[in-house]
């Protein structure tokens, strides 16, 4: 016979806890090796319950909001130093007090994961004693803060905040992961675009040296005086930002020079950087997909670890073959939590068993491998209508073609509108006719509201709602409806004893505006019946689901990017003193302080800087899109250094050359996974059955799944649950 042991327990309905622990490890791929007794398992559920995890989320949001708050603080209507006013800042201890209370409950939760996993795993786990460390440092530091009464010019714990959000998240630490082991590959493609911008900064400062001829040193003068400005000529040049600028002064003084400009971008920005998205791409593949391997191998082993735990209850007998009993694994199904659609599909399969009154390995292993099937969500039957006329209404009323008609008269709908905007785009909005257009949008209001009844007539209130795209063209309609009835009752009833627009209402052409906006967003109901349109958007909303992982490891990178600027740049750009007497004309202003064109100062590009926190993230995103990033590039080299170069070339290539290809990678994979799916299928297929991809979905096919003996080797190696074969 086989037993658990955990402190020597041998009562029955700990075997149904640990069971149900190891099932919901296996939906939330989640690690086994944790203690199984029976205190430690309901500790370990409401950890891991959502209200539980919410809080914490909670938490790490305030924690790293504070740098909003802090000084220097953001709570200013502009950024312009020119116009900014004085931002709030809270006094002495405010945020701090906030802090430190995040700090205690981080370190409670510290507490519980090291309780829960054991000291054995507390030492093999490098996140939880990075953990331990940050805690540390921000308390010290923290405590150095009171003490100096919040004057402190460095605060090294906001640089460490980021860290409580990676470390939340099992996905975002397999990114994290799959970028580091990623990053040798792209090393060597980054030498080699060193060594080509290199290259052709040589050949530039060779062939735009100084003449004497001051005509001719244009683009010496501009772009090639010495090797920092040549070398960061070229680099913006490789993102396009300063093409054609960068040639100019040299190709109006001979065409020949083009090639120069030419071939480097040739070489560097369509060969070089289009290798590199590749590479990347190629390559985090592969070590995602190794992470996607270790989830799978936690789902096999959580329901192997299970059913383990449920043949030691049954109590057969050594030589008999392993069973677990129908009834007990019922009874896990009922305290398991995981979505509605999992636990029905999974009972449904163990019901089949009623009759036999128990399972073996393999049939427990295939009920759960529903696990890992799509969602298929399919409508509700159509009512049934007893009189043949109705019948037939019915399947009119049900065709596809109804669906058609609608887009196209949505198609006209909105061609209207906009014929009347052409037509209208000189007028101001007292010389227009709104009765034109709203008599218009009237007769098209009504057609969608007889729409929507006869989908309702024809599917039912259930199967109507079934469809998402139902559920948002009724939306609009309703809500264009009430609209029309409030135009109705405000400007057409006779002897309306008001006016909206004179008693702060809104105006006939500000409701009409705002029913012309919905028409508009409404015509997007067209989206699901292109079927290559439906999947693009499907990708679309699959990665503002799936990729969160992605988005949270770029908001970890934006803030610590933002807290070195501050600490390197605040302050550093001021406007210039204008001092003028308050008749002085801004001609005069202007003559008083001029600029170069294309610089800094010309493109008003004073609310872009690093005075606050908020401040530096709109300016790190300005230099990831890098247009025009060399303006920031040259700004921040003349006010402080050219040092300061590093600073934003290290933003570059992480931001724009690491992230932007990472998530191209993942839209191409999530895509073709999508297509894949979705190839066989027609427009109504497409419509009827939605499937549901996460990031596992999407690697399924190109994953191993463990073999018993190496799921029956980690059994033995977990460091709590103690079985005896």
């Amino acid at each position: 016979m086989c037993s658990v042991t955990e402190r020597s327990s041998d009562d029955a309905g700990l075997y149904i806890q640990q069971a149900v622990v190891f099932i919901e490890d296996a939906v939330h791929y989640r690690s086994i090796n944790h203690r199984v007794d029976a205190r430690s398992l309901h500790l370990y559920r409401w950890y891991y319950s959502r209200i539980c995890q919410w809080c914490l989320g909670v938490i790490i949001a305030v924690v790293l909001l504070l740098a909003f708050v802090e000084r220097p603080s953001s709570l200013s209507i502009s950024s312009d130093p020119r116009h900014r006013s004085v931002a709030w800042e809270p006094p002495c201890g405010f945020t701090e007090s906030i802090e430190i209370i995040c700090l205690i409950l981080f370190t409670l939760d510290l507490a519980v994961k090291s309780y829960l996993i054991g000291w054995e795993e507390f030492r093999k786990s490098k996140w939880l004693i990075s953990f331990t460390v940050v805690i540390s440092v921000s308390v010290i530091d923290w405590m150095l803060s009171v003490s100096m009464l919040c004057h402190e010019k460095l605060r090294v714990r906001r640089l460490l905040r980021p860290f409580f959000l990676l470390q939340n998240s099992s996905l975002m630490k397999k990114t994290l992961k799959c970028i580091k082991r990623t990053l040798p590959e792209i090393a060597s493609v980054i030498l080699l675009l060193a060594l080509h911008l290199c290259l052709f900064t040589m050949i530039g400062m060779l062939l735009f040296a100084k003449t004497e001829d001051p005509k001719k040193n244009g683009e010496w003068e501009l772009h090639f005086r010495d090797m920092p400005s040549s070398l960061t000529s070229l680099l913006v040049l490789l993102t396009t930002a300063n093409n054609p600028d960068v040639m100019i002064p040299a190709y109006s003084l001979n065409r020949i020079y083009a090639i120069f400009f030419v071939t480097f971008s040739v070489i560097g920005t369509y060969c070089l950087m289009n290798l590199l998205t590749a590479i990347i791409y190629n390559q985090f593949r592969g070590y995602l997909l190794m992470s996607m391997q270790t989830s799978i191998i936690r789902r096999r082993l959580g329901v192997r670890a299970a059913f383990q735990v449920l043949s030691c209850q049954c109590g057969h007998a050594e030589d008999a073959q392993e069973l677990v009993s129908v009834d007990a694994v019922l009874e896990v199904m009922t305290k398991v939590k995981m979505k509605s659609y999992y636990k029905t599909a999974i009972n449904t399969a163990v019901r089949r068993y009623a009759d036999v009154g128990s399972m073996d390995r393999l049939q427990f292993k295939e009920i759960f491998d529903e696990l890992d099937k799509d969602c298929i969500k399919e409508h509700p039957p159509l009512p049934q209508y007893t009189s043949p006329a109705l019948q037939r209404l019915q399947a009119v009323f049900s065709h596809y073609y109804l669906t058609v008609l609608g887009n196209a008269v949505a198609l006209a709908n909105v061609m209207c509108i906009c014929t009347i905007l052409v037509l209208n785009s000189e007028k101001s909005t007292a010389e227009r006719d709104n009765n034109v257009l709203e008599v218009t949008n009237l007769c098209f209001i009504l057609y969608y509201l007889f729409e929507m009844s006869v989908k309702i007539f024809a599917f039912g209130w259930r199967g109507y709602l079934s469809y998402r795209n139902n559920i948002f063209d009724g939306f609009l309609t309703i809500l264009l409806l009430v609209l029309q009835i409030s135009i109705f009752i405000s400007y057409r009833l006779p002897d309306s004893p008001w006016d909206p627009s004179s008693h702060g209402g809104l105006s006939l052409w500000e409701m009409i505006r705002l029913v012309n906006m919905l028409i508009v967003f409404r015509f997007l109901r067209i989206i699901p019946n292109i079927k290559l349109m439906a999947l693009v958007a499907s990708t679309v909303l699959d990665l503002v689901k799936n990729l969160r992982a992605f988005a949270g490891v770029l908001v970890v990178v934006y803030y610590v990017f933002a807290v070195f600027g501050i600490w390197l740049f605040e302050g550093a750009i001021k406007p210039p003193e204008m001092s003028v007497h308050s008749n002085s004309s801004m001609e005069n202003i202007t003559s008083n302080f001029s600029v170069t064109c294309g610089t800094y100062e010309q493109l008003g590009y004073w609310p872009n800087n690093f005075d606050d926190f908020a401040a530096a993230i709109i300016l790190l995103y300005d230099v990831m899109i890098v247009n025009n990033w060399q303006a920031f590039i040259d700004a921040y080299s003349r006010y402080t250094t050219e040092w300061s170069k590093i600073y934003f070339v290290c933003w570059w290539l992480t931001s724009s050359v690491m992230w932007v290809n990472l998530f191209v990678a993942l839209i191409l994979e999530n895509f073709i996974y999508k297509w894949d799916r979705s190839h066989s299928c027609s427009v109504t297929d497409v419509e009827k059955i939605r499937y549901e991809t996460s990031v596992q979905f999407m690697f399924k096919e190109q994953i191993q799944e463990p073999t018993e003996e190496e799921l029956v080797c980690q059994l033995h190696q977990h460091p709590h649950l103690h079985i005896q074969w």
